[in-house]
């Protein structure tokens, strides 16, 4: 099976330092891997509405939500690249995975079916030297695999808050070169590991 990379770019900034690691890291797949890369700045979404318990979800058919529901379904793997804003996701991821919730309940879509079995990845900068700042953003992520029976595997970090500091973090582009070639072990919530 071919593989297919979404990367979701979720920068207030155009090739900020998340962006810059995300390629450089995507950079060592191999050419027969597909990638598709978009922008939440560049494709805005609205606002998440939860309808449960009011009526169900309708499958969208045009505009940046049916594109990013059509690349999120045709993806093997899904990279989140988003920045640490405020310790966690950056508002535009946060509203792209609070649309999952919605497109868990959209009949027809089988969207829990479809993700499970497949890879999500974190690509993230930080401006912040102590790396455990970063987990509430990696809990996200790993909760959100756990949850949908999808592999996870794992989040680059990169250090950076101007644009291009990144480039300067030796280590996280060291890491970057063998970030995708890691085996993603099945996502468990922490009440199920040993």
């Amino acid at each position: 099976m071919t593989r297919r990379f979404l990367f979701v770019l979720g920068s207030a900034r155009a090739e900020g330092n998340t962006e810059l690691l995300a390629r450089r890291a995507a950079e060592q797949l191999s050419p027969d891997v597909e990638q598709q890369w978009i922008d939440l700045t560049e494709h805005p979404i609205p606002d998440f509405e939860d309808l449960r318990h009011d009526s169900d979800h309708v499958r969208p058919t045009e505009g940046n939500l049916a594109l990013l529901l059509d690349a999120t379904l045709a993806a093997t793997d899904i990279v989140i690249a988003s920045p640490l804003y405020w310790y966690s996701v950056s508002a535009q991821t946060k509203r792209y995975l609070d649309h999952w919730s919605g497109w868990l309940r959209t009949p027809g879509l089988d969207f829990k079916e479809t993700l499970a079995g497949g890879t999500l990845w974190g690509v993230t900068a930080l401006a912040h030297r102590e790396e455990v700042v970063a987990d509430p953003l990696v809990g996200t992520l790993h909760n959100s695999a756990a949850y949908l029976g999808m592999h996870f595997g794992g989040v680059l970090l990169g250090n950076g808050s101007k644009p291009g500091d990144v480039l300067n973090d030796t280590e996280a582009l060291t890491r970057a070169k063998t970030f995708f070639t890691q085996e993603a072990p099945p996502a468990r919530f922490l009440y199920e590991q040993d």
